[in-house]
């Protein structure tokens, strides 16, 4: 008899270091939309070159404390760039404008996040 289904289910399994690129590229998202507040020119919405690769070269060999940091790091610059993408929608939202250095005061500590996280996967 021929059987078309598997004996056992292929099995999918992410890579190690697919939710530390994931919570990356949503914070590189985030500084995208603070960007359009700024009026500056929007990149490419995820690093999809050496951000993605040194994360992945990094990420097998990192001491479990490093993937620790790593994940508390980025989940504190992932609040903080909601929470200030929050503010500014709602001054949006309420038919002002956002004060322009509190656009710029907000991406500029994402991109400090951002900076802070590839150095320390660089270390």
């Amino acid at each position: 008899m021929i059987h078309f289904l598997p004996d056992s289910p292929a099995e999918f399994a992410p890579a190690p270091y697919a939710e530390a690129v994931a919570r990356l590229a949503s914070i590189r998202q985030a500084l995208r939309l603070v960007e359009q507040f700024e009026g500056e020119p929007r990149g490419p919405a995820i690093d999809t070159g050496q951000g993605h690769e040194r994360i992945a070269a990094a990420w097998p060999t990192a001491p479990e404390a490093k993937r620790r940091c790593f994940n508390a790091r980025s989940e504190r610059t992932a609040n903080a760039a909601a929470a200030g993408l929050e503010v500014l929608m709602s001054q949006r939202g309420d038919g002002g404008a956002p004060n322009p250095a509190s656009v710029e005061q907000l991406a500029d500590a994402i991109r400090g996040g951002i900076d802070d996280l590839e150095r320390l996967l660089a270390r």
